[in-house]
C-alpha cells in the first residue's frame, strides 16, 4: 500500500499544481479584463472632458474654425496625454471629436448668452 501511495503522490501533487495554476490564471485574466475596462472608461471620460474644456477655452479666447480645433487638440495633448495614448486615438478621430465638442460648447455658450440677455432685459424692465 505504501508503494502505491509513494507512486501516486508525485502525480497527485502535479495535478493539484495544474489546478492551482489554472485557477490563478483564470482569476488574473478576469481581474485584468475588469480593471482594463474600468481604466479604459476613465480614459474615455477624461478625453471627453478635456475636449469639452478645450472647446470652451477656445471659444473664450475667440478662436473659430480650424484655429479652435487646433486649440482644442493642443489642450487635449497637454491635459490627458495618457488617455490619448491608451485609447490609441488617431489625429483624424480627435479632430472630428474636437469639432463636435466645439459645436456643443458653442450651443451651450449661445444658450448662456441668450439667458444673460433675457435677464438683462428683465432687469431693465424692472429698474
Amino acid at each position: 500500500m505504501d508503494i502505491i501511495k509513494a507512486a501516486l503522490l508525485p502525480h497527485l501533487l502535479e495535478i493539484i499544481g495544474i489546478l492551482l495554476a489554472s485557477l490563478i490564471g483564470w482569476a488574473a485574466n478576469t481581474a485584468r479584463r475588469k480593471w482594463g475596462i474600468d481604466i479604459e472608461a476613465r480614459h474615455r471620460e477624461a478625453l471627453q472632458s478635456a475636449l469639452l474644456n478645450g472647446a470652451r477655452l477656445a471659444l473664450e479666447r475667440g478662436f473659430g474654425g480650424q484655429a479652435a480645433v487646433a486649440e482644442i487638440l493642443k489642450h487635449v495633448q497637454i491635459s490627458v496625454p495618457d488617455a490619448v495614448i491608451a485609447l490609441d486615438a488617431r489625429a483624424e478621430v480627435l479632430g472630428n471629436l474636437a469639432q463636435a465638442k466645439l459645436r456643443e460648447a458653442a450651443q451651450g455658450a449661445g444658450g448662456i448668452q441668450k439667458l444673460e440677455a433675457a435677464l438683462k432685459e428683465l432687469s431693465a424692465r424692472r429698474g
